[in-house]
């Protein structure tokens, strides 16, 4: 198993776009999909769509159906099948080809089931801090119990019925700065339930025999994330890195987040 740790310190900002812009020169030019986690949307990729942009690269970050811009379409049919056809929907009418996948938190379920659907028009995937559900398990199957009651809790008090209202402050995903707390904050929307009743369905084995590289965040752990991160560190398949960040790196590590899809893609 290859390991890398990338630390993701405070470079006074002058410095660090400097050193992306040598990274990027030798870097080819590639197609990227950013996938986002659960109450989440395609916005909190902004800081790095900016910076892989800015270094010649196509960026796509699709926010999934009834969350983000999209939370006016949330309803009890809105599903793992819905958010999976969201992305591949994307590569198709896009005629996106050799892409750099990147899924973060929940968003590694949606990749997987879109590399079980359409692998002719990926290059590899990328998991960043994310779930990973066994063929055939759901969300709630696969929490312990008290999570469970948790987000059913939050469901029928603040989701309508229909969603689950955030069960982590931004402070949670290792944003601590105060106005990216707020910023993110003011973003986040709740998750379809739909999301975490059905199971991943995959014709193939997950990954479909792609390249796969897993980005651990060392920084303010999550609990829920553990039983994944513990199978990739013992799966020699896997390619893993570690980010000495929180869990929400697009936001409070956009730089070295930036470098190392750089360096992978490469």
């Amino acid at each position: 198993m290859k390991r890398r740790t990338l630390i993701a310190g405070a470079a006074l900002p002058a410095l660090a776009m400097a050193s992306t812009r040598m990274a990027q020169a030798a870097s080819p030019s590639r197609t990227f999909v950013l996938v986002h986690g659960a109450w989440h949307g395609g916005w909190c990729w902004s800081r790095v769509a900016t910076r892989l942009r800015a270094a010649g690269h196509t960026v796509h970050a699709p926010t999934l159906t009834g969350l983000g811009e999209r939370r006016h379409l949330i309803s009890p049919q809105v599903n793992l099948d819905t958010h999976v056809e969201d992305v591949v929907n994307l590569l198709e009418f896009e005629d996106l080809r050799d892409v750099v996948l990147v899924g973060h938190s929940y968003g590694g379920i949606i990749i997987t089931g879109v590399a079980d659907r359409t692998p002719e028009r990926l290059r590899q995937l990328v998991f960043l801090d994310s779930l990973l559900l066994e063929p055939g398990k759901s969300l709630f199957s696969s929490f312990p119990k008290e999570v469970v009651q948790q987000r059913l809790k939050a469901i029928r008090e603040t989701g309508g019925g229909v969603g689950a209202a955030a069960a982590l402050p931004p402070a949670a995903f290792g944003v601590k700065d105060p106005e990216d707390a707020k910023w993110v904050a003011a973003r986040l929307t709740p998750q379809p339930v739909g999301t975490y009743l059905q199971p991943l369905l995959l014709q193939s084995p997950a990954g479909n025999g792609l390249s796969r590289t897993y980005i651990e965040c060392t920084g303010d752990p999550i609990a829920t994330l553990e039983p994944t991160k513990a199978r990739v560190r013992q799966d020699p398949s896997w390619t893993v890195r570690t980010l000495a960040t929180g869990h929400n790196a697009m936001v409070t590590a956009p730089e070295a987040l930036t470098r190392f899809l750089q360096e992978i893609a490469a």
